[in-house]
């Protein structure tokens, strides 16, 4: 497994003691025309003071803005070499062992176990040696103390009844700041050159100093019309305050339930996905062949999904646009490698791990891959590189009955600081469900039939696009013999 780089050296201060280099003294004794030496400095020696070392909070996805603790593979006082497993922290999408790049000794837990820190925080101390164990865990506790939360002192609950007007004092003087020369906002220095008013000889009052565009005015004589003022209204007994719009009160008996770190990335993404001009297309397939051929390999371990994915793959080939992403709304990029997508319900949330070339692995071979990556991501332990390379997703409700429904476009996202383009299209297959239907002369005959509904991505996909590709991959459904060379 690719280790994390999350561990990262503090300031790390360095003393050397080098001696003044003193000239060559003669004695006494010695004559006037004793030569003078060249001064000899001693040797300087370079002494390292400290070597502890922060564990650092990884970012192991493209969503992730903070991570929770499992669990501490090692505990404190224990030795590490590196390499080794650490942590295990739950990200948005999956829980990953992470490793330690140096040898030392694990001095201090930070971040216990089922607590969460931001991505970059320091989570634990890494010690070089024994003697700097007590030194970081002293910096372990400063560390903890200061980042604990200041008490906020409880406002005096408010009367019930209005109480009387009480003059105010008049506010004291806005304390004023020399600004630094060219400290001044834009807009008050084109005043400053429309008025010939010299900025440096301005006072501001804006924040630390900074001329605003009133002090320019101020300085260039310029008065400004007062706003008429209203009449104060006879002075009445004080409304209640309007509460501020709040959310509704919770029917009796009902629980807040938080989002977990994966409910909190899909919902991130499903609300970004929205930004998409999308369009949809439903196309009705006859699936008895196809339903057939599923009876026949199920025994083997193939899947319906498996088959799906594979046909899906094959006619991305021969429509390479419905498996293109979008870039940056202004292009848009063919994309070398067919890579099926398949969302999985999980518990808590939801992913996508990827059946990447598809198109080049036989039937047989892309089941077994999906085993294993449906238990990799049932269990948590999926690589970013297993989840987020998808250029086409597959969403299959069939075998819950469901006879048709809509998919959400999946967003781009952000891998070891590379952004992954948008996915030009998703489909969503409902039930194959026994279905009337009449030929050419008329006769009626009961086929199986499921409806496959497309979201595809209307800023490089067009609807021809989309209706092309679903005649193919209708084609293969109903002729599925090509599925298993």
């Amino acid at each position: 497994m690719a280790s994390s780089p999350f561990l990262s050296k503090t300031t790390i201060s360095f003393s050397s003691s080098i001696s003044t280099a003193l000239p060559w003294r003669p004695s006494p004794s010695s004559s006037s025309s004793s030569t003078a030496f060249r001064s000899i400095p001693r040797r300087r020696t370079l002494t390292v003071q400290s070597k502890i070392r922060e564990i650092f909070m990884p970012a192991l996805s493209s969503t992730m803005t903070e991570g929770k603790i499992v669990s501490w593979v090692k505990s404190e006082g224990d030795v590490l070499s590196k390499g080794e497993s650490v942590v295990v922290v739950e990200s948005d999408k999956a829980d990953m062992d992470v490793e330690t790049f140096y040898d030392g000794i694990l001095a201090a837990i930070v971040v216990g176990e089922g607590e969460t820190a931001p991505v970059g925080a320091a989570i634990g101390l890494l010690a070089e040696t024994e003697e700097e164990v007590a030194e970081a865990r002293e910096k372990a506790k400063s560390t903890s103390s200061s980042s604990s939360p200041a008490v906020t002192p409880t406002p005096p609950p408010a009367t019930a009844t209005p109480a009387p007007a009480i003059a105010q004092p008049a506010p004291s003087a806005t304390p004023t700041y020399t600004a630094k020369k060219g400290v001044a906002t834009p807009f008050a220095k084109k005043l400053a050159k429309q008025h010939k008013v010299e900025i440096a000889s301005v006072v501001g009052t804006g924040p630390f100093g900074r001329i605003t565009p009133a002090d320019v005015e101020a300085a260039a004589g310029i008065v400004k019309p007062a706003k008429p003022v209203a009449a104060e209204p006879t002075p009445v007994a004080a409304a209640p305050p309007k509460p501020s719009a709040a959310a509704p009160p919770l029917l009796p008996g009902s629980t807040v339930v938080p989002f977990t770190t994966m409910q909190v990335a899909v919902s991130k993404n499903m609300v970004e996905s929205l930004s998409v001009p999308t369009f949809r297309v439903g196309y009705p397939i006859n699936s008895d062949a196809i339903d057939a051929l599923y009876e026949k390999v199920k025994p083997k371990g193939v899947t319906m999904t498996a088959l799906l994915a594979k046909a899906a793959a094959m006619a991305l080939a021969q429509h390479p646009v419905v498996n293109a992403s979008c870039k940056d709304g202004k292009s848009f990029s063919y994309n070398s490698s067919i890579n099926i997508a398949v969302a999985v319900a999980i518990n808590g949330g939801l992913i996508t791990p990827v059946l990447q070339d598809a198109d080049k692995l036989d039937l047989y071979l892309l089941s077994q891959k999906w085993k294993e990556l449906v238990e990799k991501a049932r269990s948590k332990q999926l690589q970013p590189h297993e989840y987020t390379t998808g250029t086409f997703t597959l969403s299959n409700l069939g075998m819950f009955g469901v006879d048709r429904f809509d998919a959400i476009l999946p967003p781009g996202q952000l891998l070891a600081e590379v952004l992954i383009d948008n996915q030009g299209a998703i489909m969503a297959v409902g039930a194959s469900k026994p279905t009337v239907v009449a030929d050419t002369d008329g006769f009626f005959s009961v086929k199986s039939k499921m409806l496959v509904n497309v979201t595809a991505d209307h800023r490089i996909v067009y609807g021809a696009d989309l209706a092309a590709f679903l005649k193919t991959f209708a084609k293969i459904v109903e002729n599925p013999e090509s599925l298993t060379l």
